[in-house]
Order: structure tokens, then C-alpha cells, then sequence
């Protein structure tokens, strides 16, 4: 059922006319899309995730993007991969459930509208999460499913 709330689109962090990246978030996770440019050989991309910072370029060149996160991340289960021309960062939120304005701190945050409805979806997500759990939980402990209709 919480798959139902997953992001409905991607917020994106424009600077002087240019999209320098798109995001969502999830309640475990907040995940940067970065378009790559061409004729770039896969290997020459790095990105290096610390529990306060990321940092994304081309091998040998000034960084794309150089800064600090706006909440913590578990370094251990973050991770980039490469496809389609588009690099994929999935950062871990060290604090579950938690609403982020935007992925860098202080960068392309998100309006107060669009921020109280992030939260909204990621607390009734939370909310879905948890009342699956109850259902398990009860129906282990007492061999009765329980008719969940979310």
C-alpha cells in the first residue's frame, strides 16, 4: 500500500535557466537524478557520499556539485549507479521519516507549500507502514489475518 505514495514527480533545482538536478524523497530515502553530459566515458564520473556531504564530477575537472547535505545519510546503505545518460544518487536518510526541503543544504529548496506537502505524504506513508506492520504482527501472533482495506 505505501508504494501508492511514492513521489508523484521529481522536484527540481534550477540555476540560471539550467536543471542541475532532480530529486524526490521516500520516508528511507532521498534520491538525486543528475543528467550527464555527452561523450563522457562512464568511468571518468565519481561520486563521493560522506554522512554530511556529497560531491559529483568528472574525474580530473572541478566538481559538479560540491556541498554539504541538508540531513545526514547512513554512508553504508548510500550509493550512485549510472543509466540512460543519468546518474542515480539513493541517499539513506540516517533519520527515518524525516522531510527534507531539498538534498543540499541551502540549494533549491523546496516552497512552504510544496514542503507541507511532502510532509503530509511522507507522514500518511508512515502511517500505511505502520498499520501493515500491526496487521503482521497480529496475524503471527494469532494466526488471524486481518482485512486491511488502505
Amino acid at each position: 500500500m505505501a508504494e501508492n505514495l511514492a513521489p508523484e514527480k521529481r522536484h527540481s533545482f534550477v540555476h540560471n535557466g539550467q536543471t542541475v538536478f532532480e530529486w524526490d524523497q521516500t520516508l528511507d530515502e532521498v534520491n538525486m537524478y543528475i543528467n550527464l553530459p555527452p561523450n563522457v566515458h562512464s568511468k571518468q564520473f565519481y561520486c563521493k557520499i560522506q554522512s554530511k556531504h556529497v560531491e559529483v564530477g568528472i574525474k580530473g575537472n572541478p566538481p559538479y556539485l560540491n556541498h554539504d547535505l541538508t540531513c545526514p545519510v547512513k554512508t553504508d546503505s548510500s550509493f550512485w549507479t549510472l543509466e540512460d545518460d543519468v546518474m542515480h544518487i539513493t541517499l539513506t536518510k540516517r533519520d527515518k521519516g524525516q522531510t527534507w526541503a531539498s538534498p543540499v543544504l541551502g540549494e533549491g529548496q523546496l516552497d512552504p507549500y510544496a514542503s507541507d506537502l511532502e510532509q503530509k505524504r511522507l507522514m500518511l506513508q508512515r502511517f500505511q507502514e505502520e498499520v501493515i506492520l500491526l496487521a503482521v504482527t497480529h496475524e503471527c501472533e494469532t494466526g488471524v489475518s486481518m482485512q486491511l482495506h488502505l
